[in-house]
């Protein structure tokens, strides 16, 4: 059974080089969709009895690893190198250090690689992260397997 939730966060960033206004400092109201997959519990007495995951805790592990630390933060590749230096000599700036560019394609991959590495601790395989979608704008969106 796959099961989604949708969380949204405020962030800025810049793509460098790109050939039109996405080269300039930006920011975005994005949206997370992440489709978790695995058995409906079966154990009467569990909690989670007819769920894959109670959404509350899915949205937990997805705000604490992922929304907390990016919401409201300024996501920039880490060969940026101006853009880096500048964001070093603001004072207490929330600034995400990302090894790629951070295309909404990039969050994507980065979002599906921390999710599903500690949905493997927790959950021992049982729950997978199936997709995670990234939205950039409510019309833009990319999709990470």
């Amino acid at each position: 059974m796959d099961i989604t939730t949708r969380l949204e966060f405020d962030a800025g960033h810049r793509i460098p080089n790109h050939k039109s206004n996405c080269k300039n400092l930006h920011g975005h109201r994005y949206a997370i969709e992440v489709t978790v997959t695995g058995p409906i519990h079966d154990d009467r007495k569990s909690s989670d009895f007819g769920m894959v995951i109670d959404f509350s805790d899915v949205k937990q592990i997805i705000k604490d690893l992922v929304v907390e630390p990016w919401d409201h933060a300024f996501i920039v590749y880490q060969d940026d190198k101006d853009i880096v230096n500048f964001l070093n000599t603001l004072p207490n700036h929330k600034t995400v250090i990302f090894p790629v560019v951070p295309t909404a394609e990039n969050m994507a991959s980065e979002a599906h690689r921390i999710l599903n590495s500690e949905f493997n601790k927790r959950f021992n395989g049982q729950l997978k992260i199936k997709q995670i979608r990234m939205y950039e704008t409510p019309n833009s969106w990319a999709d990470a397997p």
